[in-house]
């Protein structure tokens, strides 16, 4: 690598370490950020660093990020939760898109555009950017919200639009000298291949990860994941598909795997990392001349794209049930262009169905709309507290995001599970142990594959949305590191944790965690409970007997955690354990016979009564 190529690269990996945070403290968003520093790095700003044809090269690299987001949505689309909001996602997701996307259409055939060029903008253009919307929906405390709920079905039902959107492309092609269309015999293979993937798919993928989970090297996780959606979509590309197609319906197959959290934690790095390159690369080849060369028709574009998108919005939410001032918000949080606007406008270019000027026209009028969209929020709000409105109309949220998180999920855990279930509680369990998620799969139970140890895999169960995590791990050290990180990452969460021991239960409380259950120390009583009574006690006085030690025990074990790190004391237990042991009989003793004596005082108060 030369010394120019270096230099690049470090600007480049500068401005993306820039970008998305001072982006986010800015409040415009990341994509924004990335975009922002695209357009200053790029060869309109800082010129001869990057030519064009380095742009075109970078842009091309970055096209791979999108096909990796596409997988994850794919992991994220389980069944059970398309089912849940079928209602909201193809009926008020399918009217916004296409309302939206035939009215900007006959807007641009008013103008002179081609019929295929006027839909397929229209089309690109009624996609909202869902990092977008979600951030601003999420830093606002409203994705709770009616309007936050109905805000995440469209852009779910716009997520799955965008994939035969893009593979669609070529239909709108201008019929210049392009490529003809797509013969019977194409089609046909096509279908066969997408068939072949979904079967092949659905029978080998979690094989492979088995296989793979079993060798216990996470560096080969990462590989086969990579593997999966490299190798899905060059099959896709050789049949003359979309590589993003393939990808989601990689990501699709694996919806339901018990590895699905493990892969996505795997591939979220490179995804979040190589959108930052699309993005970046995106902004780098917006030309800035065309917003002094006509300034007029860019704004008219941003304004007629957030009018019409607000309108229709504001319209259909109404239609579904919100008030006005929900349904105005819903209108403002998606009225801008979204990120699939510019991959469609990148594969339209190729595939001749807009030209370039026009796509670098709509690109930079996207992004703007992006930018409007903060301002007009701030302005709501300065209306809503002027006139004021109402709290926002929460709802409760479903059952999925009030689930409970099950780390280590071995004898223990998997009590836990089942008391859960008989409950109908949700709950997502977490283990490392491939044999382990094996054997509890062929019984029923929803485990998946993963280290509850990082947090990348934490985030991919949903432990931020969590009510409570249950930590079950029998190993100390594993337990405390993922006592640690949890409660690190998620201060709020409450942690319900199993103890191997009195150390154990001294080490849990350093982190903060007040509810503690020693593995051993219930069912021993338990036990010596049925013991007494078999050696002739009466019930009552076996029963009293038991309460008395274990709330002596109880007392001592809290007492003794301010002198557990002492050193000397460790050290002169661990030298006579036999010493230790007989002290605690002497206070055992000590404190039964006065829990007893104060129990006889209380019976004979009771027989005199």
């Amino acid at each position: 690598m030369t010394e120019a190529q270096l230099i690049q690269v470090t600007v480049f990996l500068a401005a993306a370490a820039i970008a998305a945070p001072l982006g986010r403290y800015l409040g415009i968003g990341a994509v924004l950020g990335y975009l922002a520093a695209g357009v200053v790095i790029g060869p309109y700003v800082l010129g001869p660093l990057y030519a064009l044809d380095h742009v075109e090269k970078v842009l091309e690299f970055g096209e791979f990020g999108v096909v990796l987001l596409l997988f994850v949505i794919g992991l994220e689309l389980r069944p059970v939760r398309l089912w849940a909001m079928r209602s909201a996602i193809f009926g008020l997701g399918a009217a916004q898109l296409v309302v939206t996307g035939f009215v900007l259409a006959a807007i641009g055939l008013a103008f002179g555009l081609a019929t295929g060029q006027a839909l397929f903008i229209g089309l690109a253009l009624s996609l909202s950017s869902t990092a977008f919307a979600l951030q601003v929906l999420e830093e606002k405390g409203e994705l709770t919200t009616r309007h936050g709920r109905l805000a995440f079905s469209i852009l779910l039902f716009q997520d799955l639009a965008a994939i035969p959107l893009i593979a669609l492309v070529p239909l709108f092609a201008l019929g210049s000298g392009e490529e003809p269309p797509m013969d019977l015999g194409s089609a046909g293979l096509a279908i066969l291949t997408i068939a072949g993937v979904i079967v092949v798919g659905r029978f080998l993928l979690s094989r492979l990860y088995r296989l793979v989970a079993k060798v216990g090297v996470r560096e080969a996780m990462t590989a086969s994941a990579l593997l999966t959606v490299v190798g899905v979509a060059l099959l896709m590309e050789e049949v003359g598909l979309s590589a993003a197609l393939g990808s989601f319906i990689a990501g699709a197959l694996l919806a339901d795997s018990e590895y699905r959290h493990q892969i996505e934690a795997d591939i979220a790095p490179f995804e979040g990392l190589l959108l930052a390159v699309f993005f970046m690369a995106v902004g780098m080849s917006i030309e800035l001349s065309v917003l002094v060369a006509r300034p007029g028709a860019l704004l008219l574009i941003v304004a007629v794209l957030i009018a019409v998108k607000f309108a229709v919005l504001f319209g259909l939410g109404r239609w579904w049930g919100l008030k006005t001032v929900q349904a105005r918000r819903l209108g403002i949080v998606l009225s801008q262009g979204g990120e699939f606007a510019f991959v469609l406008f990148s594969v339209g270019i190729v595939e001749g169905a807009i030209d370039r000027d026009t796509a670098g026209l709509l690109t930079l009028a996207v992004t703007l709309s992006m930018a409007a969209t903060p301002l007009l929020l701030l302005a709501d709000d300065m209306v809503r507290r002027i006139g004021k409105s109402t709290a926002p109309d929460y709802e409760i949220p479903p059952e999925d995001e009030k689930h409970v998180i099950i780390a280590g999920f071995g004898r223990f855990g998997q009590i836990v599970a089942r008391v859960l279930r008989a409950r109908h509680i949700p709950f997502t369990a977490l283990d490392k142990s491939i044999a382990q998620v094996d054997f509890v799969k062929r019984f029923g139970a929803k485990i998946y594959y993963g280290d509850a140890g990082r947090i990348d895999i934490l985030r991919a169960a949903g432990t931020d949305k969590a009510s409570a995590f249950v930590l079950a791990i029998d190993d100390v050290e594993n337990s405390l590191r993922v006592a640690e990180i949890v409660r690190e990452n998620f201060p709020d969460l409450p942690i319900y944790a199993r103890a191997r021991d009195r150390i154990h239960v001294h080490k849990l409380m350093d982190l903060g965690i007040t509810i503690i259950e020693r593995e051993t120390f219930l069912a021993a009583l338990t036990l010596t409970s049925e013991l007494l009574r078999g050696l002739g006690l009466r019930p009552n006085e076996a029963k009293r007997l038991i309460e008395t030690f274990k709330t002596h025990d109880e007392a001592r074990l809290f007492n003794e955690y301010q002198d557990y790190t002492d050193r000397e004391k460790m050290r002169a237990n661990a030298l006579s354990a036999a010493v230790e042991l007989e002290d605690l009989f002497a206070k055992d003793i000590e404190a039964l016979e006065n829990g007893g004596a104060s129990d006889e005082r209380s019976d004979d108060r009771g027989s005199s009564g």
